[in-house]
């Protein structure tokens, strides 16, 4: 079977595709045909040696990928052979809260999904809604989870309040939509004002290209009167105006610390002198948060935004493509 492996790291030339043998799946494992697979910036991150948890040598990489079951050893009582299921990010965490000794995370510290069969516990896994493709199916272990726990985390946004995103990744796109689902108007801010109509397209009430204004945050506090919930995906580059933009007893949570740079996120001291935010992180979430983010997605019938697909071959072209980023949306490697 062929899979990608991370043969070192520090960049695109440590990608590199081989050929290995079949797997075959251990008690209480299974083995997952995967369709479709796609990347997230911590996957770069690994890449190029700047992920703050290590890497397991010789790594097969991306935690995000769907597929069909292919074979269950003994005792699996989760799955059947033929269920759609796709990966849960931090693998050992099912439920409560994170700690120390489940941070293993797929792509990883354990072996990911960019291959032709993957295969995982039972338990690192869960089932797919039937309405999406599998392009669509890929895109939700990291960046789905990660702005569905930003939502809806302990003070989710009542229905009209004001939601701000930043940028077109899939995290920003996520959040918009789940922001939406929940009832709330949305803020976006974007990088170019040719991406304007495409975000409004998918709900934002107030759109803000960045370009034409670089000092959005009070623009957008007194359109809105303050914006109640922050996604913050920008980092450094933006928190000073998202902390602007927030209401008096806003919520910000910060999802990216630092730019590629190293340059680090500064609370600026006048401004948070003026406010009571509460600045929140979040970890991705544990596969029961999955659950019942994937449990609202099929409800609702859902639709990731997809930026591009790429052919398994083409694995570099994606992490060059996704790299550059001027995406919008998920970016998806097909299966074998």
């Amino acid at each position: 079977m062929q899979k990608y492996r991370l043969e070192g790291f520090g960049g695109i030339e440590k990608l590199v595709a081989r050929e290995e043998a079949m797997l075959r799946p251990g008690p209480h494992q299974i083995v997952v045909r995967v369709r479709a697979t796609s990347l997230n910036r911590r996957d770069t991150m690994i890449l190029n040696g700047t992920y703050p948890l290590t890497p397991r040598a010789g790594i097969v990489p991306l935690s995000d990928g769907a597929g069909e079951v292919a074979a269950v050893g003994d005792g699996v009582t989760r799955f059947a052979v033929g269920d759609r299921v796709t990966g849960s990010y931090f693998a050992r965490w099912v439920d409560g809260r994170m700690h120390p000794g489940i941070v293993d995370q797929l792509g990883c510290t354990l072996d990911g999904m960019l291959s032709e069969y993957a295969l995982l516990d039972e338990q690192w896994a869960v089932r797919l809604p039937d309405h999406l493709s599998w392009h669509e199916a890929t895109t939700f272990t990291c960046a789905g989870l990660t702005a569905w726990s930003a939502v809806t985390g302990a003070e989710i946004p009542k229905p009209g309040q004001w939601v701000l995103v930043i940028g077109s990744g899939g995290v920003a796109l996520f959040a918009l939509q789940f922001a939406k689902l929940a009832g709330c108007r949305v803020a976006a801010v974007t990088s170019r004002g040719e991406k304007a109509d495409r975000v409004r397209a998918l709900g934002a009430d107030l759109v803000i290209a960045a370009t034409e204004t670089p000092e959005w945050g009070m623009k957008l506090r007194e359109a809105t009167g303050g914006i109640d919930l922050v996604v913050e995906t920008g980092g450094p580059a933006t928190f000073a105006q998202s902390l602007i933009a927030s209401t008096l007893y806003g919520r910000i949570v910060l999802l990216t610390v630092q730019d590629q740079k190293g340059k680090s996120v500064e609370i600026p001291s006048a401004v948070y002198q003026r406010s009571l935010a509460t600045i929140s992180r979040v970890f991705v979430g544990s596969r029961n948060e999955l659950e019942a983010m994937l449990a609202a997605v099929a409800t609702h019938r859902l639709k990731p935004i997809i930026d591009r697909v790429f052919p398994f071959a083409e694995g570099r072209e994606a992490y060059r493509h996704f790299q550059q980023g001027d995406v919008f949306g998920k970016v998806v490697i097909d299966g074998v």
